[in-house]
């Protein structure tokens, strides 16, 4: 599929036509919301590092006008005018964008490739910070006070993507902000938040088969109970120095073993157990017990940990992989955003509502766009390859918009891979 079909089918006609403006305009303004929209969207998408940035750049009408046809822009707003519209908006306003993606994906059958256990898709949920300061707040900035009385404005995001042990390309779903809401004076939580964006998940899909993998700091009652109410399966993480009580059950009881060596000389160790307490206080909350060992050459690995999914022998192996496949969300997700030209801590502007957040979530469509194209389209593939490194690749994009005319984004993406040489 091209990147055409991608982008002009789904995000911007999401854009274009769903998001409405919260402002009411005695006449109809000069630059619409969606020109706003996708200016930002544009910005993140060709990772350029700033609006100061942008506002350079556009100064070379050139590029300007590459820019405007690519993301159908009519009329370019300035960073301000832009920061002051975008402010107005939320997360409901945006999140739709992603289930349009998802539901391409679907209908193109792209998403096959990742279907894992018993036909269950692999979703790691993790949080991440995307802002920090001790000088600019606003009404919804979560409040940390340190030991020495110094304040702390932050934002933070509880993102979930579906992930596959072979696979490099993760497909997100639109994060749940972590902030205060209208009028509240305590701090927003990640288990707010992941009962807010694990009901909003099941909503979204209600007939897609989940499996859930998660870190230590999930596998607690309340959080897994919320799983089981939205019928997704779950692989947590669960620590010895966190659940003491597990532990010591499972060292009381009769456990399963089982080891076999790989082709490469790895030796798999497990022990396993079903249907043991979580805790005392949640002594009716029977989970299976999980430990795996992975020795090399080099050392022993060992990882713990709960599921609801009954452990055999012929299946532990696959729910292994599935769990360690969570790190997917920190290497392949976060550590891309943040260290390979998204700047996804970059304070982009801040505003007075929502335009922190806004801004995140609209960064993390343009991810999701990427990694559409690096699943799906070949000719935006083959440029990745040709460039080496994503920041080859950026840089190439920004060159290209810079010195050559560019109707739209198919003949970008030739132009990108070289198999357009006009």
């Amino acid at each position: 599929q091209g990147y055409a079909l991608w982008f002009s089918n789904t995000t911007f006609d999401y854009i274009s036509k769903r998001i409405k403006d919260p402002r009411n305009f005695s006449k109809e303004p000069k630059i619409s919301l969606t020109d706003c929209l996708m200016a930002c969207f544009g910005v993140f998408n060709l990772k350029w590092p700033s609006l100061l940035q942008y506002e350079i750049n556009l100064k070379d009408s050139s590029l300007r006008d590459n820019f405007c046809r690519l993301f159908k822009i009519e009329r370019v707003p300035s960073d301000t005018y832009m920061r002051e519209r975008l402010d107005l908006l939320s997360m409901e306003d945006i999140a739709p964008a992603y289930k349009k993606l998802f539901a391409l994906l679907q209908r193109n059958k792209a998403l096959e490739s990742y279907s894992y256990f018993d036909g269950n898709y692999l979703i790691s949920i993790d949080g991440t910070g995307h802002f920090s300061s001790d000088k600019v707040s606003c009404k919804n900035c979560c409040i940390k006070e340190g030991r020495d009385g110094k304040v702390t404005y932050y934002h933070q995001m509880l993102a979930a993507v579906m992930v596959h042990p072979d696979l490099k390309e993760v497909i997100p779903f639109c994060p749940e902000p972590i902030n205060k809401g209208d009028g509240s004076t305590k701090n927003d939580c990640e288990r707010n938040a992941a009962k807010r964006l694990i009901q909003r998940i099941r909503r979204e899909h209600p007939k897609l088969k989940m499996m859930v993998v998660e870190d230590g700091l999930a596998s607690n009652g309340p959080h897994i109970r919320e799983l089981e109410k939205a019928h997704m399966r779950y692989v947590l993480g669960a620590k010895e120095g966190d659940h003491p009580f597990l532990f010591d059950w499972v060292a009381h009881s009769k456990t399963t073993e089982y080891s076999h060596q790989d082709t490469q000389g790895v030796i798999h160790k497990y022990r396993f157990i079903n249907k043991v307490p979580l805790n005392d206080a949640n002594f009716d909350l029977l989970v299976n017990f999980l430990e795996y060992q992975e020795v090399t050459s080099k050392g022993t690995k060992k990882f713990t940990w709960v599921s609801d999914i009954e452990l055999t022998k012929n299946n532990v192996y696959q729910i292994m992989r599935g769990a360690r496949a969570r790190w997917r969300i920190e290497n392949e997700t976060f550590n891309t955003l943040k260290n390979q030209g998204y700047n996804f801590e970059h304070n982009f502007g801040h505003g007075n509502k929502n335009l922190c957040t806004v801004m995140g979530l609209l960064m993390m469509l343009a991810f999701l766009v990427d990694q559409i194209q690096l699943l799906c389209c070949s000719v935006y593939k083959r440029a990745k390859q040709l460039s080496g490194s994503f920041q080859n690749l950026w840089n190439r994009m920004r060159g290209l918009l810079e010195f050559l005319k560019v109707d739209d984004w198919l003949s970008f993406n030739l132009k990108i891979a070289r198999l357009d040489t006009s």
